[in-house]
């Protein structure tokens, strides 16, 4: 393939590194959320997931990395939130062990669910056992309309994940304050360099509430809008229309100081279906994991031996993190200012 003058040019631009752009130090608060990726076995593969998660992947917690999260969880009161992903995290070994240890100790534990699980074989209890534990349910639905789910996650997604958010609704969430049920919008893929950030989450808040209550009498709690950061499959599929460089180039070049206070990464722990530890979920899928003040890469192993969750005094970072500080920025809860 014969790379065009115009695109050399493209390609030389320049993108500082993150590190240079804040020209500061990233550090890492008190640890309060320990954000854990179950393993990559999910009944859906999405486009978008930078996790490439399907359900072809077997990877997932083992039964001695279970054990030592739940000691964690049960040895360390600063932990306030158990936010379990994957995949599909209620596929994965442990879920429900995790959950349980979680909420004896009464520690808020975030579901992000895709919804469809609801109705596979062997899943169908789901809804009321997060009803029954009071499980935050945070899930995707990346556009209020039919045509734009399906098409980055799958024919016939819509209407099952609309099927499962009535489901919620009849059990109290959305309506019951003790069942929280917030929704996840993504943005589709870009198909040149016509690049855009996310919508203003509050007004496409607005728009998400009227469309599902007048349609389909669904309620919920909060929208969030997250960016598309280039990993996993966003990555590949970016690669291969030739725009990666474009992209990363667009979000630096709306990096948004005012986003750093607000970073996920600051209080919480990644941790992976092995055990290791990284600074976010984005690290964790790209393999850059955290290092201890000494240089040592972290463990759940260390933390137990060590007895201490901060152990990590700088945050490592990459260019994909203009990601989470474009515009108003992007968290796993959304917009960040």
């Amino acid at each position: 393939m014969v790379t065009s003058p115009l695109q050399t040019k493209k390609n030389n631009t320049r993108i500082p590194s993150f590190s240079q752009k804040i020209n500061t130090p990233l550090n890492k608060q008190q640890i309060t959320v320990l954000q854990i990726n179950l393993g990559r076995r999910c009944n859906l593969a999405c486009t978008h997931c930078h996790v490439e998660a399907s359900p072809k992947r077997t990877e997932e917690l083992s039964p001695e990395v279970c054990e030592q999260l739940i000691e964690i969880i049960q040895r360390f009161e600063q932990i306030k939130t158990v936010d379990l992903t994957g995949g599909a995290p209620e596929m994965n070994y442990g879920f429900k062990s995790i959950v349980e240890a979680a909420r004896n100790q009464e520690k808020e534990v975030i579901v992000r669910s895709n919804l469809t699980i609801f109705f596979e074989p062997g899943f169908t209890d789901l809804p009321e056992y997060f009803a029954r534990h009071k499980l935050k349910v945070v899930a995707s639905l990346p556009c209020y309309l039919e045509a734009n789910v399906d098409r980055q996650r799958g024919a016939g997604v819509y209407s099952t994940s609309i099927r499962a958010l009535q489901r919620l609704n009849e059990l109290g969430y959305g309506t019951n304050p003790e069942l929280v049920l917030d929704l996840v919008y993504n943005p589709a893929l870009p198909k040149n360099e016509n690049f855009s950030l996310t919508p203003n989450q509050q007004k496409l808040e607005k728009d998400y509430k009227a469309y599902l209550d007048e349609h389909f009498g669904i309620h919920f709690n909060r929208l969030f809008t997250i960016t598309n950061l280039p990993v996993g499959r966003t990555k590949q599929y970016l690669q291969r229309q030739e725009i990666l460089h474009s992209y990363v180039k667009f979000l630096e070049s709306h990096y948004n100081a005012n986003t750093l206070e607000n970073l996920m990464c600051l209080n919480e722990l990644s941790i992976d279906y092995l055990g290791n530890v990284y600074d976010c979920d984005f690290n964790q899928m790209e393999g850059l994991p955290a290092k201890m003040m000494n240089g040592e890469t972290f463990t759940i192993a260390k933390i137990l031996e060590l007895n201490s969750l901060d152990l990590i005094r700088e945050i490592q970072t990459a260019k994909y993190c203009y990601g989470c500080t474009a515009g108003c920025g992007s968290s796993c809860g959304g917009a960040l200012v």
